[in-house]
């Protein structure tokens, strides 16, 4: 498929890199205080890049290495209550294991930013895409956006430190981009000068860090008179994130030239049939409908960005007036809904539309074209479909 070349402002450089390049140029130019680390396919090639620029001077971090992912969260955890701007990445089995500590780090409303390079979990073992990881943590507190490629893991991670270290949210940030498609694949993205990231970042600053003097309570045992309401903040600073989001979006549109929703339509104005998903397929989809409309088709589909918060209002909108929708999802829920197609039931109910659920690519399995084209046809009679279908799977 050809590629859609980036908007690109009159400062910017084009640049050819991998996601995981360009992620951890992103991190280069945010010039985090620390990075705790643990190496795992596929997110090493982010944290490997990002420790040669500290290696050769281009920035000035404090790279923490640690014995693993638990490690890796909990040294962030400690970096960012001390009042240090921190990130770290990981993916799949990694996640897993950090996932104890990401609750913690959600309820303590620390502004952590980590990237994910989206891999299966085990088992079997395998090193290739799918959304389970990402969906692990979906319930823990954090926000989550997820990208479509190398330009949008770059400019989400150029985001995602205003995003987390906003007075209104103070939640830790997931940035994820596809294993392999995205991390391993080289395309053109354009770079921001590194003094205008950090003047979009801008300098760190907490309510109340650890080492100020003040005398704070951090991590604290809460009795059942206080638990409810510290969940409850943290629900009001999930629902702040929507709304940082859009503003924040605005603010770098001014200075690269683009914009990013948190769920974004494609050629829907006059849609009947649409898909709705999220990652790398997106791109794939966006191509489809394009062969399709110039047959005379009339379907759109929507790509989800931001996970968490979920953008139902803004979603529910933009399909207005569409009959039929099918919702692909890279991940199961083992004996409940899949987890895409379940907050979009969630966010419709009462809209009259033809809802069906599709599953596809697990393990990394590829998700072709025409199989995006039949998924479209099936929408003109959805008598009969099993839910969820399976897009792609043997026997």
């Amino acid at each position: 498929m050809p590629l859609k070349a980036p908007k690109i402002a009159p400062s910017a450089r084009m640049r050819l890199l991998t996601g995981a390049e360009a992620a951890a140029h992103a991190m280069r130019q945010i010039n985090p205080d620390v990075v705790s680390v643990y190496p795992i396919t596929p997110q090493t090639p982010i944290i490997q890049t990002f420790a040669k620029f500290v290696a050769d001077g281009e920035t000035d971090t404090e790279i923490i290495n640690v014995e693993s992912e638990h490690s890796a969260m909990s040294a962030a955890v400690g970096a960012a209550q001390a009042g240090a701007r921190t990130m770290t990445a990981t993916a799949s089995q990694g996640l897993a294991l950090m996932i104890e500590i990401v609750y913690i780090a959600a309820s303590m409303r620390l502004p952590i930013v980590m990237a994910v390079g989206n891999r299966a979990l085990s088992g079997p073992i395998n090193i290739h895409c799918d959304h389970a990881d990402s969906m692990l943590a979906r319930d823990s507190g954090m926000v989550q956006i997820l990208t479509e490629n190398a330009q949008e893991a770059y400019d989400l991670m150029v985001m995602a430190p205003r995003l987390a270290e906003h007075p209104e949210v103070m939640l830790p940030v997931l940035v994820s981009q596809d294993g392999f498609t995205i991390t391993h694949s080289a395309e053109p993205v354009s770079l921001l000068p590194d003094e205008e990231v950090r003047r979009f970042v801008g300098d760190y600053r907490i309510p109340y860090p650890l080492l100020a003097g003040e005398v704070v309570t951090q991590g604290p045992f809460a009795m059942p008179d206080y638990y409810f309401e510290i969940k409850a903040q943290q629900v009001r600073a999930m629902r702040a994130a929507a709304q940082v989001f859009d503003e924040l979006s605005e603010a770098y549109q001014a200075c690269s030239g683009r914009r990013y929703q948190a769920v974004e339509g494609y050629r829907l104005d006059d849609a009947d049939r649409a898909l709705i998903l999220m990652g790398s397929s997106a791109g794939t989809a966006k191509e489809v409908v394009d062969e399709l409309r110039a047959k005379g088709e009339k379907v759109g589909l929507a790509q989800v960005r931001l996970f968490r918060p979920f953008p139902a209002a803004a979603l529910r909108e933009m399909l207005t007036g569409v009959g039929a929708v099918a919702v692909l999802d890279r991940a199961l829920s083992f004996g409940g809904t899949a987890p895409l197609f379940a907050e979009v039931a969630a966010g419709l109910f009462g809209q009259t539309v033809s809802l069906s659920s599709q599953v596809y690519g697990l393990g990394g399995r590829e998700l072709f074209p025409e199989q995006i084209a039949a998924v479209f046809h099936d929408l003109e009679s959805t008598e009969g479909l099993e839910q969820p279908r399976f897009i792609g799977l043997r026997g």
